[in-house]
């Protein structure tokens, strides 16, 4: 059995703008097998429209790729490239200059079927791995250029946690919002860096959990761009199915075929919009804003269950120790369906450490 932790980087290239890789195969092709006789394997993508699946829900779909096709495909028929996502807008997207609109993705609906489906950043699969296991690609093609993508598997044996720190989240009084854990005034990544710092290590898994007291709340790894959550207020709330409906009213025929929780998600999208509107006009706790509070409430925990995101540390440039390793646009965000007491949350960050 392998004593130290293998690390293998692979650069893909998509063959379509969805595709399924199967990563374990690659690596076996190209470095052998001795990654896959550890106890553990960490895979992580470096994206927000390409990641992994929960190794759980993975197990209820495999080994037949056809159903993880078709578990897709059901996602993009409710999320369907092309619909009217103001994400996609590019004249409404300020921050970008004219050439980068002109080159920018228009994949609203990608985003949107990465956390609706699941999809991690980082997902642990137990060893000795017999089978594949799947990078999937919402994303993979952009003005007829394929993408460069990257992902990075680390094979181990032993975790040990050497530290741990607490934070709390400041939240607004909006029943319904989510927070950019990546906003350097909550002082998160720093904490992070000072963590490594002081452990030393040269490879290991940066977690980052809610509070063992904390409900109504969820955490997810995505871009945090907001105009993908600014549709009209009212058609989305009034009609879910919008986007289905734009190209393909089929689907309209059997909504028990389309999973609830990416519909749900596209309503949670307008709450943005909803806190901007209330924060304007002086309004707090309105009876508009509990009545839509307690309408997205369910949803909402249903597609967030996720109490811990991870992230990669791991020794890239060489330095002597791990610094983390984390894709441009990928940000972990805390969402809530219901005002905590203080208008605070509790995170527990922990290092650990992969031999």
């Amino acid at each position: 059995m392998p004593s130290a932790p293998t690390e293998v980087r692979l650069n893909l290239t998509p063959r379509g703008r969805f595709d399924i890789v199967d990563v374990a195969g690659r690596i076996e092709a190209e470095h052998g097998d001795a990654l896959f006789e550890h106890k553990s394997v960490l895979f992580c993508s470096l994206h927000t429209t390409a990641g992994y699946l929960d190794p759980r829900l993975a197990s209820r779909l495999l080994p037949h790729r056809e159903r993880l096709a078709l578990f897709f495909k059901a996602f993009r028929a409710v999320f369907p490239p092309d619909a009217a996502y103001h994400h996609d807008a590019m004249h409404l997207r300020a921050e970008l200059t004219e050439e980068q609109r002109a080159v920018e993705p228009r994949n609203g609906d990608s985003h949107l079927t990465f956390i609706g489906a699941g999809l991690r950043n980082c997902a642990t699969y137990a060893g000795p791995l017999a089978g594949p296991v799947y990078f999937i690609d919402l994303d993979g093609v952009s003005h007829a250029a394929r993408r460069e993508r990257t992902t990075t598997i680390v094979g181990y044996d032993h975790e040990t946690c050497v530290a741990r720190t607490r934070l709390a989240v400041p939240t607004s009084g909006h029943p319904i919002d989510a927070i950019n854990l990546a906003d350097p005034r909550l002082g998160l990544f720093e904490a992070v860096e000072d963590l490594l710092l002081k452990a030393g290590i040269e490879k290991g898994r940066v977690d980052v959990a809610l509070g063992p007291s904390e409900r109504n709340a969820g955490l997810t790894v995505n871009e945090y761009e907001t105009l993908l959550m600014q549709h009209d207020l009212k058609e989305v709330l009034h009609n879910p199915f919008k986007f289905a409906a734009q190209t393909g009213r089929h689907m309209l025929d059997d909504p028990l075929a389309i999973p609830g929780k990416t519909i749900n998600y596209a309503r949670y999208d307008v709450v943005r919009v909803l806190n901007s509107l209330i924060d304007a006009f002086g309004m707090e706790e309105s009876v508009v804003e509990r009545l839509l509070a307690r309408l997205m409430s369910l949803p909402a925990r249903r597609l967030l269950r996720t109490r811990r995101v991870s992230f990669l540390a791991s020794d890239v440039a060489r330095e002597g120790r791990a610094r983390l390793v984390r894709g441009t646009y990928q940000s972990p965000i805390l969402v809530q369906w219901r005002t905590p007491p203080a208008r605070r949350r509790s995170l527990e960050v922990s290092l650990v450490r992969l031999s």
